[in-house]
């Protein structure tokens, strides 16, 4: 039964979010809103509307671990899991305004959230600081569409709205389309989340690492559906903007929203603040040696981000069952894997600018 309510809630969400975004595209550009807009704010955030809603109810009802732990994993599985998967497709296009603008943006506001949980805990406070840079965020981006250029406002018109007419050109349809979509999504959390507290009891695991792993993966389906499927139609620049504005959404939207319904500040796990936490920070700050060299994802690089994602999984299972060969796992890639990784980036950055330099 357990099993059918987890289901019953993933599909909830997933066709929430479609809807969603399906009614709320449409409508933006009958109001004239940009279709570059549309893709960076309304399909970003969106996607991650099931993490909203998740977090949101789990903070609602005091289960902070849950709320927090789903947009910490949601993160991290976004980068490493999607951009992998869909760069081992095909390698990934960056656009120039990510390497120069979006990407920071994501780095700085999680390394913003690092930061304000140094004490332990997000507050009141900290979330309605998070709502208001993501009310600014969408404003600056709503100025610089205008002057985005007419290709790429085609590109992201084609890929997040399809054709302009339709059975949802309609305003009453939109609107239905909205309603629908989020009555899913609340009613798909509400399922989602209860389910995954039966799991971690059953599991004898914690709800910080169910939110972690099978609540993240669950809540970020619309992301991996989204970039995988702009990564196959050739779109790829946008695969990787999606991911890119979703997990800024996630920060700013679903955990400053979750902490400013939460009947008291959402208190974090030692082993959350200690160890996921700074992986999602260095997972978003790997980003930028790997997008700003030659503006490509390449496959050996996308395979390196799955490989990492394994191996975080694989770790969280066996730190919560306390394996027996835990210390040496952490052992090798704490010596070997991560220096190796961090040695290979930082060559990389060196000859990028180099070659750049003997270009020029």
């Amino acid at each position: 039964m357990t099993f059918l309510l987890f289901g019953l809630g993933l599909v909830a969400l997933i066709a929430g979010a479609e809807l969603l975004v399906r009614g709320a595209s449409k409508l933006a550009l009958s109001f004239g809103i940009s279709p570059l807009v549309v893709g960076l704010t309304i399909v970003a955030f969106g996607t991650s509307s099931p993490e909203l809603a998740v977090s949101v109810q789990s903070a609602w009802n005091g289960k902070t671990d849950m709320a927090v732990a789903n947009v910490v994993g949601s993160n991290i599985f976004n980068v490493l899991f999607i951009l992998g998967l869909s760069a081992m497709i095909t390698p990934l296009l960056v656009d120039k305004q990510l390497i120069r603008q979006e990407v920071p943006i994501m780095v700085g506001i999680s390394l913003l959230f690092v930061a304000l949980t140094l004490d332990g805990s997000v507050s009141f406070g900290d979330g309605a600081l998070f709502v208001g840079l993501m009310i600014a965020y969408t404003t600056f981006l709503i100025v610089q569409s205008r002057r985005q250029t007419k290709a790429l406002n085609d590109e992201y018109a084609e890929s997040v709205v399809g054709p302009g007419a339709g059975w949802d050109s309609t305003l009453p349809v939109q609107i239905a389309l909205i309603v629908v979509g989020l009555g899913l999504l609340v009613l798909g959390s509400n399922l989602l989340v209860e389910a995954a507290i039966v799991f971690a009891r059953y599991l004898g695991l914690s709800e910080a690492v169910i939110g972690l792993t099978i609540v993240a993966a669950g809540t970020s389906l619309p992301e991996v559906a989204a970039s995988v499927t702009a990564a196959l139609r050739g779109q790829r620049d946008i695969a990787v903007g999606n991911v890119v504005g979703s997990n800024t959404f996630n920060i700013l939207g679903a955990l400053g929203v979750s902490s400013m319904v939460a009947p008291t500040a959402l208190t974090l796990p030692p082993s959350m603040l200690a160890f996921d936490i700074p992986v999602m920070a260095a997972v978003a700050i790997a980003c930028l040696p790997i997008f700003m060299t030659g503006n490509l994802i390449a496959r050996w690089e996308g395979a390196l981000f799955f490989a990492y994602y394994i191996a975080y999984a694989l770790y969280l299972i066996m730190a919560a069952k306390d394996h027996d060969a835990l210390g040496d796992y952490a052992f090798v890639m704490q010596t070997i894997a991560l220096p190796l990784t961090a040695i290979t980036l930082v060559t990389i950055v060196v000859r990028h600018f180099r070659g750049h330099r003997a270009a020029g």
